[in-house]
């Protein structure tokens, strides 16, 4: 185990335990939490106790498992109609979902990482590690880029500070200026290509998603298999990606999307 390290107290290690939990994306006993957490036995055990009597986490007693909780299921629903995009973008993505015929991906920025907040998949032929409620890399992904190039300076000094530069395959920026030169390209053409940066065999187009006072509050890729097709068959879809990222932007705005 390595020792608890967390500056936020007794609500930070709790909500990292609702993070582990979540991760696994299913049940999970207690003795596998405990091989995964760094809390000593009984301090988890205290935690996951008080985390299920508030209705955070349930417990299965048949199955001796823990699961998130209806009252942490009632708030992230609350969180998806308020902050985030998804609501006001669904009937835009399947609009553009239908014109393509090439999976949809709808992202947010959160801690320098994207949080993809919907998913629109045309086809069984392929998929993507891109899921509902999943994050992913910045620095490394076609929604991740879109956003960053059209951060504020500020903005865009925090988020690039939180980026570890992972290599997942050979495409991948591995550091800050090889992913920073890619920017003026990216404003200039409004969109941002993901060249199998994340997964290998994997391409995208996407562009920001900007309030009408400019500041980004997401992006959309069109996402495909390079064995369906290239990054210039990709280019067909420019017109259409950035008249949906407008529209949202648009709908964004005049729905007082945070700011």
């Amino acid at each position: 185990m390595n020792k608890p390290d967390n500056k936020d107290g007794t609500v930070g290690k709790a909500l990292e335990i609702l993070d582990l939990v979540a991760g696994l994306g299913r049940p999970v006993r207690f003795t596998e939490l405990l091989s995964l957490s760094p809390h000593p036995k009984a301090t988890l055990y205290r935690f996951l106790q008080t985390l299920t009597n508030q209705g955070m986490l349930s417990y299965d007693e048949d199955r001796q498992a823990y699961s998130l909780g209806l009252r942490l299921v009632r708030m992230a629903h609350a969180a998806w109609k308020s902050a985030s995009l998804a609501p006001v973008a669904e009937t835009i993505l399947d609009e553009l979902a239908s014109t393509v015929g090439e999976t949809i991906h709808l992202a947010q920025m959160e801690n320098g990482q994207v949080l993809f907040v919907d998913k629109r998949r045309a086809t069984a032929l392929f998929e993507t590690l891109a899921q509902t409620g999943r994050v992913a890399p910045a620095h490394c992904t076609g929604v991740g880029k879109a956003i960053l190039a059209f951060m504020t300076p500020e903005r865009l000094e925090r988020a690039l500070r939180q980026q570890a530069f992972v290599t997942y395959t050979p495409a991948t920026h591995h550091d800050r200026d090889s992913l920073t030169a890619e920017f003026e390209e990216i404003r200039a053409s409004g969109v941002a290509f993901d060249r199998e940066e994340h997964e290998q065999g994997i391409i995208s187009i996407a562009a920001p998603v900007l309030l009408q006072n400019g500041r980004v509050v997401g992006a959309v890729s069109i996402a495909t298999s390079t064995n369906r097709r290239t990054l210039k068959d990709l280019e067909q879809f420019r017109p259409a990606l950035v008249a949906a990222t407008q529209k949202i932007g648009d709908a964004a705005t005049l729905w007082q999307f945070p700011s």
